[in-house]
């Protein structure tokens, strides 16, 4: 018997366009209430173990083994190294950047008391060549001298309060582009360890801000998830339990691992500082968060940390989608299921009548949102979707 979920997709695929604009918004208008304060935007962008920042090999393997492997180089690989998948030998960076970039999101209170979520879209938010962001992957190619665009995107899910996540929203990119300033600075840097560094810095500095300008009590925190987007590469950063992943062909790939502090590197970690994870409706450190790394949350240190873990995945012709989310959609929807419907939505409107009110990235975060909902999330729930294979020819412009 279908689930509910797969009905209403079963009647947008065989719905007008018209009508799949007024299905995705249906539940919207029930959210967007007086006390139930939401953001939701679309958009395009022209383009032309534990604290080291690295996510330990047995934990992507546990997190991906349900991807499909009807690729020469596993999911783990495609993490690990920015050239694992360098499957065709003309330059990915040159084609990605001559199409435009669209993206939509949308970010509401659901059933919470209070908004303590926030979301970053920074398009364009540096300007590098090609080698800065690793290079072209292509053999021979000579273009790793070119101009790449480079965007960002982050989600920031506030807990004991709302002052950590809007400050990473309006401060995380600036630090992290000064850090990367920083580290290039010195003629022998390499690419892959310059943005690792200037990752973790940026996060560390961002939580010492939070700290030294007293922006919020000890007790409130923020995870941060943020993926920075260029021609050629997917480079992501995670602290906490937000999540991103990539739909690339038929499978759903982790960019991210949650930091859960019984996860078996994080729980050693934690336990050989003299911490304890204690389970109270969950595992939890010192029976109070349930995450073992976050922004802010100064009272819990050293086992809640600020350090992050960073992931590199070359881009390829057959990615669909990024999307990036806080628990109040992972916590009902598993990542398999958030992959195959933003697949199934996005195709939908490629080959559909084209609309200038909302785009197929806008439509699948509205449809996510709606559906987390319906399965009775209790939290906020903010999400964005980068739309990497988008054709449309008549869009909004930002």
């Amino acid at each position: 018997m279908e689930s509910p979920e797969d009905e209403q997709l079963d009647r947008i695929d065989s719905l007008p366009n018209s009508d799949v604009l007024s299905s995705v918004s249906s539940l919207s208008s029930l959210l967007l209430t007086e006390d139930s304060p939401s953001t939701t935007s679309s958009g395009d962008i022209p383009t032309t173990s534990g604290s080291s920042g690295e996510i330990p090999a047995a934990v992507l393997e546990e997190a991906v083994m349900a991807v499909p492997r009807d690729v020469e180089t596993s999911p783990t690989e495609e993490l690990l190294s920015s050239e694992a998948v360098a499957t065709s030998r003309r330059c990915v960076g040159k084609t990605n950047s001559s199409k435009r970039l669209y993206w939509g999101f949308t970010s509401v209170i659901g059933r919470r008391r209070e908004m303590e979520d926030a979301v970053a879209v920074i398009p364009r938010f540096m300007s590098r060549s090609c080698d800065h962001v690793g290079g072209c992957t292509a053999p021979g190619s000579r273009t790793s001298l070119g101009i790449s665009s480079v965007d960002f995107f982050g989600v920031y899910d506030g807990h004991g309060g709302s002052q950590v996540a809007e400050f990473c929203k309006e401060r995380m990119h600036q630090v992290i582009a000064e850090e990367w300033d920083r580290e290039t600075a010195d003629p022998g840097y390499e690419w892959q360890t310059s943005w690792k560094a200037a990752l973790s810095c940026g996060f560390e500095r961002a939580d010492d801000e939070v700290s030294s300008r007293a922006l919020a009590p000890e007790m409130i925190g923020s995870t941060a998830v943020v993926v920075v987007l260029s021609g050629c590469q997917i480079i992501a950063s995670n602290c906490g339990d937000s999540r991103a992943i990539l739909c690339r062909g038929a499978q759903t790939i982790p960019l991210t691992v949650d930091q859960k502090p019984d996860r078996p590197d994080e729980l050693m970690r934690i336990e050989g500082g003299g911490g304890k994870v204690i389970n109270w409706n969950g595992a939890r450190v010192l029976g109070v968060l349930a995450m073992s790394r976050a922004i802010g949350d100064r009272y819990l240190r050293p086992w809640v940390i600020p350090v992050p873990e960073v992931t590199f995945t070359t881009r390829t012709d057959d990615d669909e989608c990024i999307i990036l989310a806080s628990d109040g959609l992972w916590d009902v929807m598993k990542t398999e299921e958030v992959g195959e419907m933003a697949r199934r939505m996005l195709r939908r409107w490629r080959r559909s009548p084209i609309s200038d009110d909302i785009s197929p990235a806008q439509a699948v975060a509205d449809n996510l949102k709606e559906i987390a909902y319906g399965r009775n999330s209790s939290d906020n729930i903010s999400i964005i979707v980068v739309d990497l294979k988008s054709r449309r020819r008549r869009q909004l412009r930002l």
